[in-house]
């Protein structure tokens, strides 16, 4: 039974990466492009790419589902299981819902309001909190584990979900960049969850990693596609499904310190601001002369490439990733 999870893993990869081949075509012929905003002349590039990261997510865990109940007889987890699944799909719509509606200059996608993006994303907690309901501990740093009451299942899991599935969406503007964070991130605290034997955690971690990295093929320096808010905030509910069913709320929270750091500079701003910069000479430069957000580190001296100020962030998010071994 241990090879599962594996083969599951190996599906996933399979499924995103013709996926992703077949949808970089399909939104290409519709239109449903926009301007990559670091590059010279800013081409244009399909948006989206989280409709195949969800196609392969999906069919990973359909497959893991299939074995482990027709051939081993096994339903253990299974209610858990489809409930991350649903909340996954839920938060993915409403991520595709913000795209497909782009500005007439290719600019961005300026779907759903503000406002909209949490109230919808919080129609995703519902699953987790219905298989949640009987449970009131969880992990935090420093405090360790605590018994909130009811109050983990009502409020607590809502915001996670809706915290998690916004957060990603606040570092985004670069190619890879998504797709490296979600790597990063999910592949840390997978690994961290199979060696706490935190199996549920490590199973969606599995076919989150396997799926992001089919996507990061094509979503890398030069991009292919870009992975617009269905991608982001999939990555987000990926990580909430981790946190609340693997009972990783610690270590989701210690990995996730760089989001913390973009949200109290982006306010400075009152979130009205541009993580992106343009093209000059090669190099990557920043609209605001401050730093506003994590990439304005970089591209505010105008010496960097699209490439490095990526690898830079990257290297940021393995060093906050690693702390939840330490802390």
């Amino acid at each position: 039974m241990t090879l599962n999870p594996f083969l599951a893993g190996i599906i996933a990869f399979t499924v995103t990466y013709l996926a992703t081949d077949w949808l970089i075509r399909y939104l290409r012929r519709i239109n449903m492009v926009v301007k990559d905003m670091n590059k010279q002349n800013t081409p244009l590039v399909p948006l989206s790419g989280g409709l195949s990261v969800m196609s392969g997510v999906f069919a990973g865990i359909m497959f893991y589902i299939f074995v482990r109940i027709f051939l081993y007889k096994d339903s253990t987890y299974v209610t858990y299981i489809f409930a991350g699944l649903s909340s996954i799909l839920i938060i993915t719509f409403v991520g595709f819902l913000d795209d497909i509606i782009i500005n007439k200059s290719k600019s961005e996608s300026k779907g759903l309001k503000q406002w909209q993006k949490p109230l919808l994303t919080l129609a995703a907690a519902l699953p987790l909190v219905a298989v949640n309901v009987g449970d009131t501990i969880m992990s935090l740093p420093l405090l360790g584990r605590i018994d909130v009451g009811i109050i983990y299942p009502i409020i607590l899991i809502p915001l996670g979900v809706v915290g998690a599935a916004n957060m990603v969406n606040m570092l985004a503007g670069f190619n890879g960049l998504e797709a490296g964070l979600g790597l990063i991130y999910i592949g840390m605290i997978g690994i961290y969850a199979f060696v706490n034997n935190s199996y549920l955690g490590a199973l969606f971690s599995l076919m989150g990693f396997c799926s992001l990295l089919a996507f990061y093929i094509f979503n890398k320096y030069p991009a292919k596609i870009l992975p617009g808010d269905s991608l982001t905030y999939l990555i987000g509910a990926i990580i909430a499904c981790i946190a609340i069913l693997g009972n990783l709320e610690k270590a989701a929270l210690i990995s996730a310190i760089p989001f913390f750091i973009e949200f109290v500079l982006k306010a400075r701003k009152k979130f009205k601001v541009k993580s992106y910069g343009y093209y000059k000479d090669g190099k990557v430069k920043s609209y605001y002369d401050k730093i506003y957000s994590i990439p304005h580190i970089f591209t505010r001296t105008g010496r960097f490439t699209e490439k490095q100020v990526v690898y830079l962030i990257l290297l940021i998010q393995l060093i906050f990733s690693s702390l939840i071994w330490v802390l």
